[in-house]
């Protein structure tokens, strides 16, 4: 696991390639923090259009040469 920093804007940059090259994320809006558990936090989500939503984490699971360009700019958290 690598955990990666960006702005709103480059994470919404990242959450964009990653929705169009097909990548298997986990996505994490703010609204999401003000619910209690997983079918709330799903249900938020889809209250949503995707150019709407406030992405504020994401979570990858594809090859690291993916992955590595669709974060690309991010930096390692400190």
């Amino acid at each position: 696991m690598i955990v990666l920093s960006a702005d709103h804007e480059l994470i919404k940059t990242i959450y964009r390639r990653a929705m169009e090259r097909g990548a298997r994320l986990s996505l994490y809006i703010e609204d999401m923090f003000a619910t209690g558990h997983d079918a709330a936090n799903r249900a938020t989500v889809r209250q949503h259009r995707p150019e709407t939503m406030n992405v504020v984490g994401l979570a990858l699971r594809e090859d690291k040469k993916v992955v590595d360009k669709i974060t690309e700019g991010a930096r390692m958290h400190a």
